[in-house]
């Protein structure tokens, strides 16, 4: 699925510029990558439980997948 890429993308991309900003003493860009990193992992989230409720909608309907 798309929005799982970009997910991952953002968490991975948020923890390469917090490092980045750890290492270099960039408060902003570790902030960023902070920033970055939180907005992945609520978009996995968000795609979790958009899977599980069709999940449920799909077995109240009797659908099968």
């Amino acid at each position: 699925m798309m929005a799982d890429s970009d997910a991952s993308f953002d968490k991975l991309a948020g923890k390469a510029k917090e490092t980045l900003g750890k290492v270099t003493g960039d408060k902003e860009t570790e902030t960023e990558g902070k920033l970055q990193n939180l907005e992945g992992k609520i978009a996995e989230k968000v795609d979790d439980v958009k899977d599980t409720v069709q999940g449920v909608v799909n077995r109240l309907k009797g659908d099968e997948e």
